[in-house]
């Protein structure tokens, strides 16, 4: 029988890998930023046919900006999470789903034991 295990994928910290989540983390923001400017020119653009009321149409933009917001400032956050931890730390990267073929007579504890892959600069170092 096979089943589906959750494996935690961490990443080594390098000096590249630093980098690189540093310069996504500000794409996503610059991205986010777009995203808000053009609510804002999408608001005014549906306020002139005023074919919505202009109480709802607000509320539904400010919700939708504030929702950026929010994950502008969790981008904020992890970059400041970021520089501040050392070359080598271990951060947790996703979790993937991985096939394990179950037999009988198998060790239970052992086959859902919680398992790792550890990653530097894109190649696998160790697995736990």
């Amino acid at each position: 029988m096979k089943i589906l295990q959750t494996i935690t994928v961490n990443q080594i910290l390098t000096q590249t890998s630093k980098n690189r989540l540093l310069e996504n983390y500000q794409k996503q923001y610059t991205r986010l930023q777009k995203e808000i400017d053009q609510l804002k020119f999408e608001m005014k653009r549906l306020e002139k046919t005023k074919k919505i009321k202009p109480v709802t149409l607000k509320a539904h933009f400010e919700k939708e900006v504030s929702v950026r917001n929010e994950k502008m400032k969790l981008l904020e956050f992890k970059r400041e999470q970021l520089e501040i931890l050392p070359v080598g730390s271990e951060l947790k990267e996703r979790e993937v789903q991985a096939i394990v073929d179950v037999k009988i007579g198998d060790d239970w504890d052992e086959l859902i034991a919680a398992k790792t892959i550890v990653v530097k600069d894109g190649k696998v170092t160790e697995i736990r």
